[in-house]
């Protein structure tokens, strides 16, 4: 018998590891949403280059996706914080987008459906293995 596992057997073998992975590339993408809402970075908010207020429905995105977006890649109260950005994305979604048309590549709305569902993805999966979680659990 062969004991040497196969090519498809080790790429499984690297299901968590790809989940931390994908979990630390979209909160570095999201972050850039929040900075570029609280402190236009790298670039203003459309049209004029602004910031938001800090205290207004669009400043209180842009902390939840800055700090918990921080989280996030950091992989520290995943679960939760996940849950958390799954619905600010789905009501970034009704409210801003659908109301313009179903369709998202009409309305603009695909990365809020895709981190909706990603940050859903993750409050029930966890972080996976590279993650502060992982290292609290030992």
């Amino acid at each position: 018998m062969n004991d040497t596992p196969s090519i498809a057997e080790k790429w499984i073998s690297w299901a968590p590891r790809l989940r931390s992975v994908l979990r630390i590339v979209a909160a570095l993408m999201f972050i850039q949403n929040g900075t570029m809402k609280l402190f236009a970075f790298p670039v203003g908010m459309p049209p004029n280059g602004a910031t938001a207020p800090l205290l207004s429905e669009t400043g209180i995105g842009g902390i939840l996706e800055t700090f918990g977006g921080l989280l996030m890649l950091l992989g520290l109260f995943t679960r939760p914080v996940a849950f958390v950005l799954s619905g600010e994305m789905a009501v970034a979604y009704f409210q801003f987008h659908y109301p313009q048309s179903f369709w998202t590549v009409v309305n603009m709305g695909t990365p809020a459906v895709l981190y909706c569902f990603l940050w859903l993805y993750f409050s029930a999966a966890g972080a996976g293995p590279w993650s502060l979680d992982a290292r609290r659990r030992k």
